[in-house]
């Protein structure tokens, strides 16, 4: 009789080869994600959630509707003992003001983060080789190539942000919004449900300004075209860093047949990894925020007028 320890052993090196036979790995792009295309001052908002019932109920006088949207062209992020250069990353919502000065935020369909992939420094090699343990050095021992090795880290969106703060976004060293993320880790021995974070334990960052960024306000019509004395107004808040080194960072889950690499991946990485020991950094963001000049001019058509512009600026 074969024992258990070497079925196991046998059954999740099948496992892995097969996957590794049939996967594919094919990196995110946060500028190539949406197809929308829009004109003049609406083009930094191509995923605005502008025909959501929430949106299309504002009216204009006891709720107001905007769209934000905010875009780094690279940074970085630290989780336990990993760091990774990352690529673009673009924030998009729609936000409903309301009367006693709170706001609600909402998500596009795709999720309101999405960002470039990245790869593990060092590959699987990096995040569990050498090891002793024989099911881990039977893995290592067919990592022959760069395919086999290349782990390939998503940030993907794992809930609507909350808490956003206009004034914040304005200064510097204050929590600008709050979103819950999860990383896909991608490589044919880890499967296709390697995540650090969840839906239900999601990572959560509170970016803030490093400096205070450069403030502009545009006047434009609503197909986008500038315009001193158009029905759309954008504030404009450029080229600021951003930071965030408060959020914890849970373990790995669903790695490899039936999870049996977490653990693997949780010792290398050093995770789970409490809060102040993990970081990010946003290089220059840009973050837009539109609405109408005088909402409560259109009462009680707010959210269905700025969905009209929002598809006339459609190209």
């Amino acid at each position: 009789m074969i024992p258990v320890s070497t079925r196991l052993r046998t059954g999740l090196l099948a496992a892995c080869t097969a996957l590794a036979a049939l996967a594919t790995i094919g990196p995110a792009s946060a500028d190539a994600t949406s197809a929308t295309q829009l004109g003049g001052d609406w083009a930094p908002f191509t995923r605005c959630p502008v025909d959501s019932p929430v949106m299309l109920a504002a009216d204009g006088r006891a709720d107001i509707v905007q769209c934000i949207a905010s875009h780094a062209a690279s940074g970085s992020i630290k989780l336990g003992n990993t760091q990774v250069v990352t690529g673009a990353s673009d924030l998009q919502l729609g936000v409903v003001q309301h009367a006693d000065g709170t706001n609600s935020l909402v998500a596009p369909a795709g999720g309101a983060l999405i960002a470039d992939s990245a790869d593990i420094p060092g590959g699987l090699l990096g995040l569990m080789c050498p090891s002793d343990i024989p099911v881990i050095g039977d893995i290592c021992r067919q990592i022959s190539n760069g395919t086999l090795n290349r782990v390939v880290a998503t940030v993907e969106s794992a809930g609507a942000p909350t808490d956003f703060n206009l004034t914040s976004g304005a200064t510097s060293g204050r929590p600008i919004i709050a979103i819950p993320i999860r990383i896909h880790l991608q490589n044919p021995f880890l499967g296709g449900s390697c995540y650090i974070g969840s839906t239900a334990h999601p990572i959560v960052l509170h970016p803030q300004n490093l400096t205070a960024p450069k403030l502009g306000i545009q006047r434009f019509d609503g197909n986008g075209t500038p315009n001193t004395a158009g029905d759309m107004n954008r504030l404009s808040l450029t080229d600021a860093g951003q930071t965030d080194t408060t959020f914890a960072v849970p373990g790995a889950s669903g790695c490899g047949l039936a999870g049996l690499l977490d653990w693997a991946v949780n010792l290398k990485t050093g995770l789970p990894s409490a809060a102040g020991k993990n970081s990010i950094v946003l290089n220059s963001a840009s973050t837009y925020l539109a609405g109408l000049h005088a909402p409560g001019t259109v009462v009680p058509d707010n959210g269905k007028l700025l969905s009209a512009y929002w598809h006339s600026a459609v190209q």
